[in-house]
């Protein structure tokens, strides 16, 4: 019960935050879009440290001096994966007139739907590798740990969740129905990615350094090559460096209070 709680608050956070398409009449005021922008991107950031990037030096604390290796190589393996997705998926962004990807005759709203999904792929990710952790890392990786992972990438998708809906009524003139559907549908890849990056793991176990890091330089990739700029993008830059200082500093207060 307790497992499938910690795979599907994600997807719950962001089909909240789609919800937002049938109470807000327009779209987002643009100081709130980079706030909000920003403060996923603190949340990320802040669990790709203290929940997968620290637990995958401790758990290779045999390693000694060269502790380090495991997390260094599959954060860099997280990135590239990402870069290598980037290149091959045709996706749209909400701030760009051209898509990127291999080219193909895809609807402009189906863009817009691969690119979140795209981006929710990391997420999904490191919440499965960090509860297949729990039985295989004797106590170093905690139920608490993982829930709260899964908690702060749920209040970052809530925020997500509105500003993928709300621009595809106020920008592309689609239905708020369809809109909603678009924007949960978006977070349906999380707990997929979850489950079989979990059932993987389960099997990878010795490897788990390198799974936790990997998910983390995933995560990166994404705020690193999207968030930050969208958020830092035209006037009112600061309120997305406010936005990202507030979800790093909550993150970091779920993982130690709850950890």
């Amino acid at each position: 019960m307790g497992l499938a709680i910690g795979f599907l608050l994600p997807f719950i956070g962001t089909a909240c935050g789609a919800a937002c398409v049938f109470f807000i009449q327009d779209h987002l005021q643009d100081t709130l879009q980079k706030t909000l922008l920003g403060f996923a991107a603190g949340v990320m950031i802040a669990a790709s440290v203290w929940s997968l990037l620290i637990p995958a030096m401790d758990l290779s604390a045999g390693m000694e001096k060269f502790a380090f290796v495991p997390a260094a190589v599959g954060f860099i393996g997280g990135i590239l994966f990402l870069l290598l997705l980037d290149h091959l998926i045709p996706h749209l962004h909400m701030q760009s007139l051209s898509p990127e990807g291999m080219p193909c005759k895809l609807s402009r709203s189906a863009m817009l739907l691969l690119a979140v999904t795209l981006h929710n792929i990391p997420e999904g990710m490191a919440v499965g590798v960090i509860f297949a952790g729990i039985a295989g890392t004797d106590g170093m990786v905690t139920f608490s740990t993982a829930l709260a992972l899964s908690i702060g990438i749920a209040i970052q998708n809530f925020p997500e969740g509105a500003i993928i809906s709300l621009p595809l009524v106020s920008e592309n003139g689609i239905s708020r129905k369809k809109s909603f559907l678009f924007g949960t549908l978006s977070g349906i890849v999380e707990p997929i990615a979850a489950i079989i990056t979990f059932l993987l793991s389960a099997q990878l176990l010795p490897f788990l350094p390198y799974l936790l890091a990997f998910a983390a330089g995933a995560m990166v990739y994404v705020v690193v090559e999207e968030l930050i700029p969208e958020s830092a993008v035209g006037f009112h830059s600061n309120l997305g460096t406010l936005g990202f200082a507030a979800g790093f500093v909550l993150m970091m207060i779920l993982d130690v209070a709850l950890g």
